[in-house]
């Protein structure tokens, strides 16, 4: 035991450095991640004895992962942004949000919650934090305070994000029905869901007395998203939760604003922004049409390309890649979709936006290159971060975290068991990464302590939530897209209380409910 727990500690030792570094020395986080590689290369080495070859190669796939698909997906997303915020469109969309309301907190439903919940179940990697972000960062809100509620509100919708990559990942390595374990998936993140737009509202209102008149509207966003996630994914299955539950958010969240803005309901003057009038005089309709064109584009693209049309998805998915790089294991493939990616699809609805806005070439590839500039640093934290995750997976470090829990607990494991999927994805960014690494860990355990497997399976996703709040990589994006590159520690520390409180809660519920159908 003694053994076990020496190769426990000795397994999170590259996380304990991204905390010390990040928030202890307030480190930028490319520079945090590089350390954690390092100390992962150690540890894989005297610990585990990986050879030089096998780490070599578990780091270069790390390298690839990060650079095709979620480097491409954020300087995409950050670019379309930039680019509107060049062509002036910004200022018009500014003006039209602030038409439907002049609160922030409503906006911020609008944007962070609503919106970003549709960029996370058609997109992923990062755009539900950077988009958004920047929109709610354009409309006066500060930077620190939009990516904070930003990263808040990605969480619970992680699970059934990029169409339920991660929830049909995992049913298909544990072998348990998808429209089961979304079901249960669904349940269990239902309580986090309705809070969500709660404590989105008192971080931009800088304190719970912000939820004063609010409480309705945020109600409206947090349960209608709840409800149709759950029956989503009963009737449908994994894929779609997000993308239904967020668009009848965003339309009963939108009727209900504008019911309270033609109402005259008063916004108290701190969470009030300048009005519609002040920001955008006579904008025509065409122009108005123009300034919204990136983002329709956006959602048209990304709805068009999804697996709901298959026959546009299926010939698109074929244009594809798929190699070994990783020497240790030849059956370790990574495949890379040359056309049908976010990153791909949203730099040309980028792109075909700029051009409907009369955006020369010659200053759009100015606001790229000003963009890549931008975003080089968040570049090697993801090179970095993602490195060091396939380094902890491929050399066993990742199994021995989870040995030990299983080990020392017993029957008490699932109170650590959502822990496990906040683990996995605070090191790889990715909640379908923490699916693989301990969807089959919680099936096992589940059947050696007589828990329902679908249940403790279900609850590795719900510790994701917490997990993508607090993860470096989506922290580092965020930053970038609102220009606080080196901030990273800052926004974990003040991120890290949501993550922790939602992991507490997510224990002793799935400890609760595993001792109930156990």
């Amino acid at each position: 035991m003694l053994e076990l727990f020496g190769m426990f500690v000795l397994a999170l030792a590259p996380i304990i450095w991204l905390v010390i570094a990040l928030c202890g020395l307030h480190m930028e986080a490319y520079k945090a991640s590089l350390g954690a590689l390092l100390v992962a290369i150690a540890c894989a080495m005297l610990g585990w004895g990986m050879s030089a070859t096998n780490m070599a190669t578990a780091a270069l796939e790390g390298f690839a992962m990060a650079l095709w698909p979620i480097v491409i997906v954020i300087i995409a997303a950050v670019f379309t942004y930039n680019l509107t915020v060049h062509t002036g469109a910004m200022e018009t969309i500014k003006g039209m949000l602030c038409s439907v309301s002049a609160d922030k907190r409503v906006l911020t439903l609008l944007i962070g919650w609503c919106f970003g919940g549709f960029l996370e179940g058609m997109a992923g990697f990062g755009t539900a934090v950077a988009i958004p972000a920047s929109m709610l960062m354009a409309l006066g809100i500060s930077p620190v305070t939009s990516i904070l509620a930003c990263l808040v509100a990605n969480g619970v919708p992680t699970m059934f994000g990029s169409i339920g990559i991660p929830t049909t990942t995992l049913a298909s390595i544990t072998g348990i029905d998808v429209v089961e374990l979304a079901t249960v998936q669904a349940i269990q993140v239902f309580p986090f869901v309705v809070a969500c737009p709660l404590l989105m509202v008192a971080i931009v209102g800088g304190g719970p007395k912000a939820l004063k008149g609010t409480v309705p509207i945020a109600l409206v966003s947090g349960v209608s998203f709840a409800a149709c996630l759950i029956l989503a994914a009963h009737f449908i299955g994994g894929d779609l939760p997000d993308v239904v539950a967020s668009v009848v958010s965003l339309a009963l969240t939108f009727v209900y604003a504008l019911r309270l803005h033609k109402s005259g309901a008063t916004v108290p003057e701190e969470y009030r922004l300048a009005s519609a009038s002040e920001t955008e005089p006579d904008a025509p309709v065409a122009e108005k049409l123009r300034a919204w064109v990136p983002f329709a584009l956006i959602f048209v693209v990304l709805l068009l390309t999804s697996k709901l049309f298959p026959f546009i998805n299926g010939p698109l998915s074929a244009i594809k890649s798929t190699v070994n790089i990783y020497a240790g294991d030849p059956t370790a493939t990574l495949t890379f979709s040359w056309v049908n990616t976010p990153g791909v699809l949203i730099f040309a609805c980028g792109i075909i936006g700029g051009i409907i806005q009369r955006c020369p070439a010659r200053e759009m590839l100015a606001v790229l290159g000003a963009t890549c500039k931008q975003m080089s640093k968040t570049v090697i934290t993801m090179l970095g971060v993602l490195a060091c995750a396939k380094i902890m997976g491929y050399s066993g470090m990742i199994a021995s975290i989870s040995a030990f829990f299983v080990t020392a607990l017993g029957g008490a494991y699932p109170l650590v068991a959502p822990l496990l999927g906040a683990l996995g994805t605070f090191v790889t960014g990715s909640g379908t990464s923490s699916e693989v690494l301990f969807g089959n860990v919680q099936l096992q355990a589940a059947q050696s302590i007589g828990a329902d497997p679908t249940w403790l399976v279900a609850s590795n996703s719900l510790g994701v939530s917490a997990g993508k709040m607090i993860s470096p990589q989506n922290i580092a994006i965020g930053c970038a897209a609102c220009g606080l590159t080196g901030k990273d520690g800052e926004l974990l520390g003040k991120v890290a209380p949501y993550a922790f409180a939602f992991v507490l809660a997510m224990m002793v519920l799935v400890f609760a409910g595993a001792t109930v159908l156990g």
